[in-house]
């Protein structure tokens, strides 16, 4: 009789937590503060969306039951008040969307967005601050923290207004905050070409990290909710006002659209993993494969342990993007509007401007000359690269040395040391490498692997870039 009461409770239990096992429903039940870091590391009109990106992150965080004192927010802040802006004030991340801009937290703002400040954030070390608000992940060791960094990249690295961030960097700090014993559980989503280089072959299992990432190691990561005018769109067009501009990026409206919508008590990582995954390589001509990394015993998280829960049910408060589609509804779900390649923004930009201005007119000519010269970099960073690879390794084999891709499981580079001084090397002699040039960082990298001494490097970058 004893043994059928026991069954009984433990059947109620398990049913009350809808499947779960109690190990993890009384683990979750436990779970101390949540915090978040929030990075959206570009600046500029033309990369609009990647604030769009991290304000509407705000949003669901904050409607989750995060605090503002948890929330740490990253971004230049040079949008939402910027001259181009149609909107002044507002931002949003889908064309039905409402302002995601209004109550965000402006911690680091500006200069103050960089590598340093980013760093010294997650390992609470308040000291090495530069400005901002000073506040920092305070995090305890029962704490789970969630990270969301939005931006361009490279192979092996991502960008910030100023400065780059390096894999090797990010993961010894990661690695850091683990070893201070200073959080349970984290999760770390980031967008950027790329982004897979940040973390395949590099972050070690052990550390409680789970992460995602927009694209694999050698790929690009795509703009969303883009327009150029006339209706160029797939589905639909962000208001005709914003042409030019992405309003988000599809792998981070992916996610978010996706949490809007959930339940976050009973969908777990894993569960969204494999939605965004599917909305995000869609249309690989226009899209990306999302990645996973680290310990992958946490993709069994419910989502409300790292992002909050609006309510227990799906009748949830409308959220910011109170237009997005459901999670039934397939068709409009795994589509949206034109995808731009991130790489590719600035041209966006560019081109719609030429487009809209009135022909023969001054603004017409400066758009013109401005979207030439952007043309003409881009080719000369590529003509330079080209040359380089030539002059190290021959006409024949120079490319195929520049181009080769490690096999997954193989960091980037063998030693960070010496990619970070070739690329000081290449941009003193080239010019600095922008969002498109950053690709060519695999290049440069493989000089590095292939055993290039700095005199040579210092040599043979002066001659490619001396024309």
């Amino acid at each position: 009789m004893i043994r059928y009461v026991v069954f009984l409770v433990l059947l109620s239990i398990w049913a009350s937590v809808e499947g779960r096992s109690i190990n993890r429903f009384l683990t979750e039940e436990s779970t101390g503060t949540k915090w978040a870091v929030l990075v959206a590391g570009s600046n500029g009109w033309w990369n609009y969306r990647h604030q769009a990106d991290v304000c509407h992150a705000y949003q669901l965080l904050k409607k989750g039951g995060l605090k503002d004192e948890n929330i740490i927010v990253f971004m230049y802040d040079d949008i939402a008040n910027n001259s181009e802006n149609p909107r002044p004030g507002v931002l949003i991340n889908n064309p039905h969307g409402q302002d995601v801009y209004q109550g965000v937290p402006k911690d680091y703002v500006g200069e103050d967005v960089n590598a340093d400040n980013f760093f010294n954030v997650i390992l609470a070390n308040k000291s090495g601050i530069t400005r901002g608000s000073g506040k920092i992940l305070d995090s305890g060791p029962n704490d789970n923290i969630f990270i969301y960094y939005t931006d361009h990249g490279g192979p092996g690295i991502v960008s910030m207004p100023t400065g780059i961030v390096y894999a090797n960097d990010l993961i010894n700090v990661l690695e850091k905050k683990h070893a201070s014993g200073t959080y349970s559980k984290m999760v770390f989503y980031l967008e950027a070409c790329e982004s897979g280089s940040m973390f395949d072959g590099l972050l070690p299992e052990g550390l409680n990290i789970y992460v995602t990432t927009a694209s694999k190691p050698d790929e690009n990561s795509w703009g969303t909710y883009c327009g150029l005018g006339r209706g160029a769109c797939l589905v639909e067009c962000p208001p005709p006002e914003f042409d030019g501009v992405c309003l988000g990026d599809l792998y981070s409206v992916a996610w978010m659209e996706d949490s809007d919508v959930q339940d976050r008590q009973t969908s777990t990582l894993d569960n969204q993993y494999d939605r965004i995954a599917c909305r995000t390589a869609a249309n690989l001509t226009y899209g990306s494969h999302v990645m996973q990394y680290g310990d992958m015993e946490l993709s069994v998280d419910a989502l409300f342990q790292y992002m909050g829960s609006v309510s227990t049910s799906h009748s949830q408060a409308p959220s910011p993007m109170a237009a997005a589609p459901s999670p039934m509804d397939a068709a409009s779900f795994l589509t949206s509007s034109e995808n731009v390649n991130q790489r590719d923004t600035e041209l966006f930009y560019l081109t719609s401007k030429y487009q809209g201005a009135p022909e023969g007119t001054n603004e017409e000519f400066a758009a013109d000359r401005k979207l030439n010269e952007v043309v003409a970099q881009r080719s000369q960073v590529d003509n330079n690269v080209k040359r380089l690879g030539e002059l190290l390794f021959g006409v024949e084999k120079g490319n195929e040395v520049l181009q080769s891709v490690r096999p997954a499981g193989q960091p980037l580079v063998d030693d960070w040391d010496c990619l970070k001084s070739y690329v000081k090397t290449f941009e003193a002699h080239c010019g600095k490498l922008t969002a498109y040039g950053k690709k060519h960082v695999r290049g440069i990298a493989n000089i590095c692997n292939a055993g290039i001494e700095n005199e040579e490097m210092v040599d043979a970058t002066a001659q490619a870039c001396s024309g």
